[in-house]
């Protein structure tokens, strides 16, 4: 098993994992994306730190969209999460 520290979103919803998945490729350009189908769930993440934009959700969506309206979609997070108007940042404080 891999020392890799992976952070992000699980998700609960296929629709909606689909969009952050496309939005997290534009956000994380240089970071390696996991994706696991769990069935109930999709986990998205990334190692060490995952961004994800409003900017870039709302050209997924073709829509406005407030970040807050991701919340019913969180089933769960992996690592420490900051939130802004703009932004959702998963992320590590440390790393052991």
């Amino acid at each position: 098993m891999s020392e890799t520290k992976l952070v992000g979103p699980v998700l609960n919803d296929e629709e909606m994992a689909d969009v952050v998945m496309a939005a997290a490729e534009r956000d994380n350009p240089d970071a390696e994306l996991f994706i696991e189908d769990q069935g109930g769930y999709i986990r998205i993440h990334t190692p060490w730190q995952f961004r994800l934009t409003r900017q870039s959700i709302e050209e997924e969506l073709g829509r406005p969209f407030h970040l807050s309206e991701l919340e019913p979609y969180l089933a769960a997070f992996a690592g420490r999460m900051k939130v802004t108007d703009d932004e959702l940042v998963f992320y590590l404080e440390r790393e052991d």
